[in-house]
């Protein structure tokens, strides 16, 4: 065996086996993002009473459901699923510092599954947000919930699709953000976070399975700009006030009306299908087989562009509509009504 010796001026004699201690590199961790976002993911605790249907003497059946929710400012309003709180006769939001409230149900919304409840406290911890973020596939997301009421849990995965922000009807799974996050029952209505801490969006579903396929790893949340459009406008009305125009379309590249089949393609109008009777639509004049181009002099880009405009659009507002029919230009105003 070789043995050195060195002479260290201060320290005397030394020897070197030739073990130098490995530097490791620091292990990755989301504590921080964990810390900034966990306090303000609450609890949300329902009770409601049914009738027994079964029972031939009048018997009331008492159920708790549990489920999550977000504080998303100080003055106390708090984002979590309409299926959480749908039918609930009391709810009660627990936080994480033990601090238990009874909650009022400021108004929900079923077609994206979300609702605002509203709770009076102080000194309340309110979750990161970040309204020019802009989620992209392949980013690192927590998702934070109480599963199965065994406390506050946090998993991790990737962002797979990020949905749509828009306010027109969700086209089913395809509008929401997709993720490998686990989510159990409890953790809908939680927070889905970044690896900062910002607020990405809001947990809501499994992919169900059907015929006893064995699906895993895909996991649902509203997106954080489409939860944020919707909890201002549960504040404010109540309830989300959509603009209704009555037709279904399909996206063409041509006036002749080839479908469009790919993204890298251009996209020529929204060609009518179908037109509902009675409905704005019908009542302007618009017809099937009319090519939608612009909607008040902003082009389309897409179908789900033109849902939107109408969506967002308040009803007994005119919307100039720009159409292609039989190779002409026409503009043709509408008296946007509100979805029911």
């Amino acid at each position: 065996m070789l043995w050195l010796v060195f002479f260290n001026q201060n320290q005397g004699l030394s020897l070197n086996f030739w073990q130098q201690k490995e530097q490791l590199p620091a292990p990755v961790s989301y504590s921080k993002a964990v810390r900034a976002a966990a306090p303000a993911v609450v609890n949300v605790y329902t009770k409601s009473t049914t009738q027994d249907p079964r029972s031939y003497q009048s018997r009331t059946i008492e159920r708790q459901e549990l489920g999550s929710g977000v504080i998303m400012n100080a003055q106390g309003y708090v984002l979590t699923n309409y299926h959480v709180v749908y039918g609930a006769d009391q709810i009660s939001v627990a936080l994480q510092d033990g601090r238990v409230f009874d909650a009022v149900l400021i108004g929900q919304d079923q077609l994206t599954d979300l609702a605002v409840l509203y709770v009076e406290a102080d000194n309340l911890p309110v979750i990161p947000q970040d309204a020019s973020l802009e989620p992209q596939v392949g980013d690192v997301v927590l998702a934070i919930g109480n599963p199965f009421n065994l406390g506050q849990a946090i998993t991790q995965g990737v962002i797979s699709a990020t949905g749509r922000a828009g306010l027109s009807p969700a086209n089913g799974y395809a509008d929401f953000m997709q993720m490998d996050a686990a989510i159990n029952a409890g953790n809908s209505g939680g927070a889905l976070i970044n690896s900062n801490g910002v607020l990405v969006g809001i947990n809501t579903a499994a992919f169900q399975r059907q015929r006893n396929q064995d699906i895993q790893g895909i996991f649902f949340a509203v997106p954080y700009r489409l939860a944020s459009n919707v909890l201002q406008k549960l504040i404010q009305h109540g309830r989300v006030i959509r603009g209704y125009l009555g037709v279904s379309g399909d996206p063409v590249v041509n006036p002749a009306g080839d479908l469009m089949i790919s993204t890298a393609q251009t996209l020529f109008g929204v060609k009518i299908s179908a037109i509902e009777p009675l409905s704005p639509a019908a009542i302007a004049g618009l017809q099937v087989g009319d090519v939608l181009q612009k909607i008040n002099g902003e082009t389309l880009t897409s179908v789900h562009h033109a849902l939107d405009l109408i969506a967002e659009t308040p009803p007994d507002t005119t919307l100039q509509m720009s159409i292609e029919r039989g190779g002409k230009t026409l503009t043709v105003p509408v008296v946007i009504r509100e979805l029911n």
